[in-house]
């Protein structure tokens, strides 16, 4: 079972923390790592300098077009990123947890 590591962001900590609880608990995702960033960005012809929240979701191979469209579907942006990053390397003692905490 491949690790799996989907990121997206935010525009608050509490509308994150509400789908991160719900997809642990729920095992979809193991873990969700929660970092308040600065982003810039363009966005309808006009750059945007805003405070968000970036989201680290860690599951599995067999979770991830489940995560990817529970993501989708509750993201309060209009263009929500979800961008997956290939995990290439993890330590067993993280891999056998992740399995576990997904399975």
């Amino acid at each position: 079972m491949k690790p799996i590591l989907i990121v997206s962001t935010y525009p608050d900590k509490r509308t994150l923390n509400k789908i991160a609880n719900r997809l642990v608990r729920s095992k979809i995702a193991a873990c969700v790592n929660i970092s308040k960033v600065s982003s810039v960005y363009m966005w309808k012809g006009k750059i945007e300098d805003s405070s968000e929240y970036v989201a680290l979701f860690k599951t599995t191979l067999k979770n991830k077009k489940i995560l990817k469209k529970e993501i989708a579907a509750t993201h309060p942006y209009e263009v929500p990123e979800i961008v997956e990053i290939d995990v290439t390397s993890v330590n067993e003692q993280y891999y056998k947890w992740l399995v576990e905490s997904t399975s």
